[in-house]
């Protein structure tokens, strides 16, 4: 296969979208079915890609899921961004990339089958390297590099579940922008690990947030609809949707510091009673969960308490531990965010993200 550099600086260019095979004039749309390595059987690996080109000058803004296998919440998001929105007045192009691990995703696995690796920690790839980095450098070249900004989606891994939050590295003031668009009422700041899709795209100057929401193996329908408000207020803040307005999440933390976010870990291993909820509150000292054995030994019960007040971002889904399993991420939040937050409890407004669904 050759692959052929998009070709965004060329003027005769400026207003299509290229891509090594194809191009997508303005005003216009395409399915694509894009090939980015072979099988076993030497039958061609497609992942599926929606370029919706306006017929105005504007961003072109990808929208990426599914790096992970496993993690369905993101593909409904932009599968429905892509063919249920109206875009007939649309400013610029958006590139919806809705299966990028379609091996994993057949297998409904995280990770790649072939030797287990893991897509997203695989950017910006290389083509003449691992299967993963071959992989990830056709869809990076391709689709990522022609854009000039990024969503990628995602969940918490399996047996655990995540409020919907953002991840930016917000030292970056066109990433800072892209997560306050969003509206999510958490963002938790840093440029993410090497390798993903998030972090190498921005060095790659196409800033780019990662959207967690949920858990592995389903549709929350709730986590879907609230990120579809995301992705139209974001659309807005940046003139694709010039009609629609940015939405105001009504309070916002950013956790900056690594001493303000913890995944709290068992110290026992047995079977766990959950007290609350991603997106609950919960106050220094209150009991989170218990763990006990299976006869619920009074004596054997190990309570876990919150170290500090702040907001349940993630939780465990499966009620069984090792010692050192994790159990709940707990960031804290600062008094006028705290205060923010009682007053929305206080008058009976949903907490974005908590267990709708």
């Amino acid at each position: 296969m050759t692959d052929a550099a998009p070709r965004r600086d060329d003027p005769d260019e400026s207003r299509a979208f290229t891509y090594d095979g194809g191009r997508v004039d303005p005003g216009e749309s395409a399915n694509i079915r894009y090939g980015i390595s072979e099988t076993y059987l030497g039958d061609p690996i497609r992942i599926p890609v929606t370029v919706v080109n306006g017929e105005h000058p504007g961003p072109t803004i990808f929208l990426s899921a599914a790096a992970h296998g496993d993690e369905l919440n993101g593909i409904e998001v932009v599968r429905e961004v892509a063919h249920d929105w109206d875009h007939a007045d649309l400013h610029g192009t958006l590139v919806c990339l809705p299966v990028m691990n379609v091996p994993g995703f057949l297998a409904q696995e995280r990770y790649l089958p072939i030797y287990d690796r893991d897509l997203n920690r695989s950017f910006p790839g290389r083509e003449d390297s691992t299967s993963a980095k071959r992989m990830a450098h056709r869809i990076f070249r391709n689709f990522i590099e022609p854009c000039d900004y990024g969503v990628d989606f995602h969940t918490s891994t399996r047996g655990r579940t995540n409020m919907l939050h953002v991840r930016a590295d917000v030292e970056v003031p066109e990433v800072e922008r892209l997560a306050y668009a969003f509206s999510s009422n958490v963002i938790i700041a840093g440029e993410g690990p090497e390798g993903t899709l998030r972090r190498e795209a921005t060095a790659a100057n196409v800033p780019t947030i990662t959207v967690e929401m949920g858990e592995a193996h389903r549709f929350q329908r709730g986590l879907i609809d609230r990120a579809l408000t995301g992705v139209a207020s974001l659309l807005a803040e940046f003139g694709c949707h010039p009609d629609s307005s940015v939405h105001w999440p009504g309070w916002r933390v950013v956790i900056e510091e690594p001493d303000e976010k913890t995944w709290l870990r068992a110290d026992a291993g047995g079977i766990v009673d959950m007290k609350l909820g991603r997106g609950e509150l919960v106050r220094e000292g209150e009991v989170i969960c218990t763990i006990t054995n299976p006869f619920k030994e009074e004596d054997d019960i190990v309570t876990v308490e919150a170290p500090f007040t702040g907001l349940i971002v993630g939780v465990l889904e499966n009620p069984v531990v090792y010692p050192g399993n994790p159990l709940c991420h707990l960031v804290a939040l600062d008094d006028d965010t705290l205060h923010a937050l009682e007053r929305e409890l206080a008058e009976s407004l949903p907490v974005f993200g908590a267990d709708e669904d």
